[in-house]
């Protein structure tokens, strides 16, 4: 058939595990304390009330989920626990109404299923559950303990455990930094769409997969455009005013450099805002197309007397709060800046956050370009 095709047989052998040794030991560890912390408690329970059973075996596979792959859709606290307990009273049921065990146990476990899927706790182990129910023909109290108690206390050993180690439990979706969502040209409805085709239960949540492609276009930018920083495009000492250069000077500033924009300093030469043809545009009324230019006079002109009624200085249009990028940044990472913001110019600081330069999106535009063209 043509379904037995060499990529076909190549899916039977082991994948690689994209996680260090360090990990791994730490998913062991986990696993021994769930476990170990979980049998302990409920075993004492068990003693206390004579129970005949006080650790059912889908624990041990729960186990792996919580503590190898916390952040799987299937590792979470209501699958672990929705999951365990509701499958353990299909078993149930399906003991107390079907009288052949094979039927029972046949049954218990795709009404597991059906149950977890609509209940949204699909967990792999709940089927073990249901199956363990079946075999041991179970009374429903065995739905309380050990499958509720157990699934209980173990989700509580994965959260106090996962979280002391540094991994988010219930896990807690990527968070790309926020310049990298501007590379990505796709949207949650588009992987939503793209998920729907497969028409399967795919082990990773929506917003991981949206992070880890965010991730990976910006990686590949990075290795498309090699280490170009942004230091290596910007303009270094870019014409600068302070707060209280007159507007008349910063107008003739503008008009000398043929340039749109101004940062605005204070004396340690640090970023207070920004100063832009929009600014001086909109300050003068720019909204009435009747006489721009003769607006812009008057906003500009000098006002001789110590009381006016309009802007002076530029400390009294410009704009505050701008975004900024450190000269140690990679030029990729300026794209979003440009884009999600609306951006025309950048101030680039040094590390001790002064002013070094500045970037236009024709600069930026230029780099991409040549480095492309490369």
């Amino acid at each position: 058939m043509a379904v037995f095709t060499a990529q076909w047989f190549q899916a039977f052998l082991p994948k690689p595990l994209a996680i260090n040794h360090a990990t791994r030991l730490r998913n062991v560890i986990g696993a021994f304390i769930g476990i170990g912390l979980t049998a302990l408690s409920c075993h004492m329970w068990g003693l206390h009330s004579h129970a005949a059973v006080w650790l059912m075996a889908p624990i041990g596979a729960s186990a792996v989920l919580v503590f190898a792959v916390p952040s799987s859709p299937l590792a979470q606290p209501w699958p672990v626990i929705g999951g365990n307990t509701l499958s353990a009273l299909c078993g149930i049921v399906c003991v107390h109404l079907i009288p052949d065990p094979v039927l029972a146990a046949a049954a218990g476990v795709a009404l597991a299923i059906g149950v977890m899927f609509y209940a949204r706790c699909l967990h792999p182990p709940g089927g073990a559950a249901a199956l363990l129910a079946v075999l041991t023909q179970a009374d429903w109290s065995w739905a309380l303990f050990p499958a509720l108690t157990n699934s209980t206390l173990l989700v509580l050993a994965g959260i106090a455990y996962n979280n002391l180690t540094r991994h988010s439990y219930p896990h807690i979706a990527i968070a790309p930094a926020p310049q990298t969502t501007g590379l990505s040209r796709f949207r949650d409805g588009d992987i939503d769409a793209v998920m729907a085709r497969f028409n399967e239960v795919i082990d990773i949540s929506r917003d991981d997969l949206r992070a880890i492609l965010q991730l990976t276009e910006l990686q590949a930018y990075r290795r498309q455009m090699g280490e170009m920083l942004c230091r290596d495009i910007m303009t270094e000492n870019p014409v600068s005013v302070v707060f209280g250069t007159e507007l008349n000077e910063a107008w003739a500033l503008m008009k000398k450099h043929d340039i749109k924009a101004l940062p605005v300093l204070d004396p340690q030469r640090r970023v207070l805002g920004m100063v832009t043809l929009t600014d001086f545009m909109r300050h003068s009324g720019a909204d009435r197309f009747e006489d721009i230019g003769g607006r812009l006079k008057a906003l500009v002109k000098r006002t001789d007397s110590p009381y006016s009624d309009k802007p002076e200085v530029v400390g009294q249009i410009m704009q505050t709060g701008i975004k900024t990028a450190s000269e140690t940044d990679h030029v990729v990472e300026l794209s979003p800046l440009f884009s999600e913001n609306d951006l025309r110019h950048v101030p680039v600081l040094d590390a001790t956050r002064r002013l070094v330069g500045i970037i236009t999106q024709s600069d930026l535009m230029r780099a991409l370009y040549h480095q492309r063209a490369a």
